[in-house]
């Protein structure tokens, strides 16, 4: 590689330096030096993987040696791939999409990337990381914004005090907490903070809790001397980690479900943001109570969790997954442990709240509540906006959940509505918002279109952003 990459640079050289070697010493015989060099010959296509294979920092290089060079490697194909296999997190969905902040621009306009890649590409590069937190609803996740996954992991922020503790206390000692543990000072790096979905109505009541939540957020951190912050709700990130702008976010928290349909990134509450009195808890606790009846003893609701996480799925068809053998074993902390229909029994009160007790809908037809609700209200002209699912959140990951989800959703609606219906597994995992805000935190033109300064929340310039 670096044989070519000097055999490169110096055929760029005597191009630049009108100068090539001769053996004939004729003057009549000289020619004008090829514009590329002695690579002139080569088919331009073969030519972009040579300079593919080099790397952006040497196709970099090239730029500055000759005009000819600084054309061919100056194409914004050659940096699409540079991109994709140096900044994998979804750097051109980003860069194409996400760069001017909010609002968000149309799908139309988000067709072809916009200005010189090769600047955006730099810009990235000489980025530093940014402080990303995801709040979360039962286990708060924190790192950097270079990094392929959390620094670390521990309680949600509504864990710290009690009831009667105010919100700015709790907010505070969670962020401090973060950042003692990232051993970074707060002063340092701007921040990009998920928070949960909360307060769902379109009420007076429930914007006036939101706008207290949400300057709560902003007081604390700009208290700590963070520089800028960027603040955004679990829904609308990981839309993003699963590079889309509008579509309908199914967080599946701690104690409840949230079905939030957002269109270009903004959270469509005047539809109608749903929500199941179902969550990771519920689920762990049914499976308890069915290990208990079954007579599989335990000691701790931690092996109990990891048995949900490690051996359970949802049925494409419950009543025919009744009649299978579907035993499992799993080796935990505690022993082995084998179980056998509850398996897709836990995963099945998402669709049938009541096998737990719960009077709730069920997921799905709350997800087709909610998208008769975005048909009815005809707000963009992409009318197929709400027709991608993305789920998040640790039960989200269940195997089959969002095959069933489909399913369930193409057989209870009309084909008006479902025609295209897509829905997408959380596509990081249980980290999906997390990542969701590690895309913005990399964006080339972070912090500027998308952050609040001290300044300016002070102002009050921006506090009606998306939430």
């Amino acid at each position: 590689m670096a044989t070519l990459l000097r055999k490169l640079c110096e055929s760029a050289s005597l191009k630049r330096s009108g100068t090539a070697p001769n053996p004939n010493p004729n003057p009549s015989s000289e020619r004008a030096p090829s514009p590329l060099g002695a690579f002139d010959p080569l088919p331009a296509d073969i030519l972009m993987q040579i300079v593919r294979l080099l790397g952006p920092k040497h196709a970099a290089r090239l730029s500055l040696v000759s005009k000819s060079w600084r054309s061919l490697v100056s194409d914004n194909d050659l940096w699409v791939h540079f991109l994709r296999t140096h900044h994998p997190h979804s750097a051109l969905f980003a860069e194409t999409t996400l760069s001017s902040g909010y609002p968000l621009p149309t799908l139309a306009a988000q067709s072809s990337p916009r200005g010189s890649l090769q600047h955006v590409f730099a810009l990235r590069e000489r980025l530093p990381p940014s402080v990303v937190i995801d709040g979360g609803s039962g286990y708060c996740k924190f790192g950097w914004s270079k990094d392929s996954y959390p620094s670390g992991r521990f309680a949600t922020f509504l864990e710290f005090g009690n009831v009667e503790t105010p919100m700015y206390t709790r907010l505070r000692h969670f962020f401090g907490t973060i950042y003692n543990r990232m051993q970074v000072k707060p002063s340092s790096q701007p921040a990009v903070v998920s928070i949960p979905i909360c307060h769902y109505d379109d009420t007076e009541s429930a914007k006036a809790s939101r706008q207290q939540l949400k300057e709560a957020i902003y007081v604390a951190l700009f208290d700590m001397n963070v520089p800028a912050v960027c603040a955004l709700n679990q829904g609308t990130l990981a839309l993003y980690a699963a590079k889309q702008t509008s579509g309908i976010a199914v967080n599946i928290g701690f104690q409840v479900t949230s079905i939030v349909p957002i269109l270009n990134g903004k959270v469509m509450r005047k539809v109608g943001v749903e929500v199941v009195g179902l969550g990771a808890l519920k689920l762990t606790g049914f499976l308890r109570k069915q290990m208990q009846e079954n007579n599989i003893s335990f000691e701790s609701l931690y092996t109990v969790r990891t048995l949900k996480e490690k051996l359970c799925y949802v049925a494409a068809d419950y009543e025919a997954e009744l009649l299978k053998d579907t035993q499992a074993s799993f080796e935990a902390v505690e022993g082995l442990f084998t179980l056998s229909k509850e398996r897709f029994q836990t995963g099945e009160i998402l669709f049938q709240p009541r096998l737990a007790g719960v009077r709730a809908m069920g997921l799905h037809q709350a997800i087709a509540l909610c998208m008769d609700h975005c048909y009815s209200a005809e707000l963009a002209v992409n009318k197929d906006w709400y027709k991608t699912v993305v789920l998040s959140g640790g039960t989200a990951c269940l195997p089959g959940l969002a095959e069933r989800l489909e399913k369930e959703l193409h057989s209870s609606l009309p084909p008006s509505i479902s025609n295209g219906i897509k829905v997408i597994p959380p596509p990081f995992g249980v980290d999906t918002a997390w990542f969701g805000g590690t895309i913005i935190g990399s964006l080339s033109t972070f912090p500027g279109p998308w952050c609040t300064t001290k300044k300016q929340f002070r102002q009050k310039s921006k506090l009606n952003r998306i939430w």
